[in-house]
């Protein structure tokens, strides 16, 4: 299989923020306290606007798919956050890694990848809570 050309993983990477914007929005309308829907929407909100970073890379113009949303959706009912929120915080804080390499090219990429690192971190207080 030929390896993916940066492009075409900042386009993927763009993809998946779009669709975290879905992801994040949908939790928060599974939680109980307003400060935990509080701090899932400001995670939608980063996710969207790292999505229009990437846009700006790319040039790409994409549409969010509710797919992965939905899905979140039906773990977090069936298994709920103990079961979810240690995945989804390690997701974050592992995409701070495969954002690191564009660091140099792509000083923007840096800020989106150091809101990651937070969320998987806001992710992991919840779960405590």
């Amino acid at each position: 299989m030929a390896k993916k050309t940066e492009l075409e993983a900042l386009i993927a990477s763009q993809q998946t923020e779009l669709d975290a914007v879905l992801l994040y929005q949908a939790l928060a309308k599974l939680m109980k306290t307003e400060e935990d829907k509080e701090i899932l929407l400001s995670m939608a909100a980063d996710e969207g606007r790292h999505a229009a970073i990437l846009r700006g890379i790319t040039g790409k113009q994409l549409q969010p798919n509710g797919t992965l949303a939905k899905m979140t959706t039906v773990m977090y009912k069936a298994g709920g956050k103990r079961v979810l929120l240690p995945f989804m915080a390690r997701f974050e804080i592992e995409s701070f890694f495969s954002y690191q390499k564009y660091f140099q090219r792509y000083p923007a990429i840096a800020a989106i990848a150091a809101d990651e690192i937070r969320h998987g971190h806001l992710l992991n207080r919840l779960l405590a809570q």
